[in-house]
């Protein structure tokens, strides 16, 4: 995640034009853009997905935890804003969201076939449904800063939630739907005929995503209090 701040920093201050740097009075691009009742668009980016896991009973070791390798992932998606006032709107943003988690359980054997009972790839396509309350400061030249956080529903595509196979049989099943807050930041660039807003923003889930094993005392669920979603995205948003 740190990692994901930082390139995002390198990006906003390279992406800064030179006479919103530089100059205290620029010529404004497409001054009227924001005095519009309704405004549209489309995203593009990348996202990592991951796990907070709570358990039923401390194991009193970090290491016999669940493991979550985290990969990123891509997301596409349509943008409409409803405008309130100078300072706020109102921002639908419905999209397609890619990614794939690795994870690795504690307790079976060091054979080859507990090696393979112990690791789970997950692959989840999720369309997503945020509606966002947006933030912004007053324009500054040709940018505009801002905060946005709001709540979200994500609709699984690939939960095998109504499977009757579970892990023991080689399938890791998860809640359909599942639902979150979201909170970040990002930056309006007012360009000669487009805005462009790179952003950041975290995903953090509400519900407990995980559909158990028919086993009450199954190696992979048995043990698990809730499983719910971490992710951060970044978009660069085209107006």
């Amino acid at each position: 995640m740190k990692r994901f701040f930082l390139v995002l920093g390198g990006i906003l201050f390279l992406s800064l034009p030179a006479n919103a740097q530089f100059n205290s009075n620029p010529v404004l691009n497409i001054e009227n853009k924001d005095k519009k009742f309704l405004n549209y668009g489309y995203f593009l980016g990348f996202n990592q997905y991951g796990f907070k896991f709570e358990y039923k009973q401390d194991r009193g070791n970090q290491g016999t935890d669940i493991q979550v390798l985290e990969s990123t992932g891509f997301n596409v998606g349509l943008i409409g804003e409803l405008r309130l006032n100078e300072f706020l709107d109102v921002r639908l943003e419905p999209g397609l969201y890619y990614n794939a988690r690795t994870l690795g359980f504690p307790g079976f054997a060091a054979t080859d076939e507990g090696e393979s009972d112990a690791i789970t790839e997950v692959k989840s396509t999720y369309i997503n449904f945020p509606v966002l309350l947006k933030i912004g400061t007053r324009r500054f030249g040709n940018f505009k800063p801002f905060l946005v956080a709001g709540p979200s529903a994500s609709l699984n595509l690939g939960s095998n939630e109504k499977s009757l196979d579970d892990n023991s049989s080689g399938t890791f099943r998860m809640k359909k739907w599942t639902y979150n807050y979201e909170l970040g930041f990002g930056i309006d660039f007012y360009l000669e005929y487009f805005k462009f807003t790179p952003s950041i923003r975290g995903v953090f889930g509400l519900t407990d995503e995980l559909v158990r094993d028919k086993d009450p005392n199954s190696p992979w669920t048995g043990n698990i209090e809730s499983m719910k979603t971490r992710g951060l995205f970044i978009n660069f948003t085209f107006e």
